[in-house]
């Protein structure tokens, strides 16, 4: 069972990003504050619900969180400030975008650079251990998705309704046979291995 927060008497708040390992798109990052007494028993790291059980989620997040906010980033910034930088931005945006401003940020992951003066602690794989970086988690994912889809629109040979601009076989394929698009990331090695930025 998920953890509600990690410290009781400050007002925290959730981050996560998605779309981080992508060859297309933005990356994508949700800054989201919940009650201290929230619990669900769905609710966990988005990869491991289904599509539906993400839509679902998505509105009862929206719903019953204190304040919570999405932010992007988009291709042609990751090729400027590299992925890791993107990432980190994004989850500024979301923060500095908050109705409420938070005590205590909760960030998914191992890397993060402070945001103003608040404390902040990193936490791998956090979306799987508190209630407000899964429902960050679940915020970024579907945001995120949603805005492939609709870029899919514009361009549907790379397959991005299904793909979502993640490196299968699929859309590698579609690069090699028609080139790259205006969302494609260039700083990425597109047509083999994902190219790992350091920070």
């Amino acid at each position: 069972m998920l953890k509600s927060c990690l410290y009781r008497n400050l007002i925290e708040a959730g981050c996560d990003e998605a779309g981080r390992g992508c060859l297309a798109g933005p990356v994508v990052a949700a800054a989201v504050i919940l009650p201290k007494n929230y619990r669900h028993p769905v609710l966990n790291d988005s990869k491991k619900l289904t599509a539906r059980q993400r839509s679902e989620l998505k509105e009862e997040i929206m719903k019953k969180a204190i304040a919570w906010k999405v932010a992007f980033v988009d291709n042609h910034e990751i090729d400027e400030i590299n992925i890791l930088r993107a990432s980190i931005k994004a989850m500024h945006l979301a923060i500095e975008g908050l109705s409420r401003q938070p005590q205590f940020l909760l960030i998914d992951g191992n890397r993060f650079v402070p945001y103003r003066d608040i404390g902040h602690r990193t936490i791998i794989k956090g979306d799987g251990i508190y209630y407000s970086i899964a429902a960050a988690s679940v915020l970024a994912k579907t945001f995120r998705d949603e805005y492939m889809e609709k870029l899919h629109e514009e361009f549907p040979v790379y397959g991005w309704n299904r793909n979502k601009g993640y490196p299968t076989s699929f859309h590698r394929e579609a690069i090699l046979e028609h080139g790259i698009s205006p969302y494609h990331r260039k700083t990425f090695t597109l047509f083999n291995t994902q190219l790992t930025i350091e920070f």
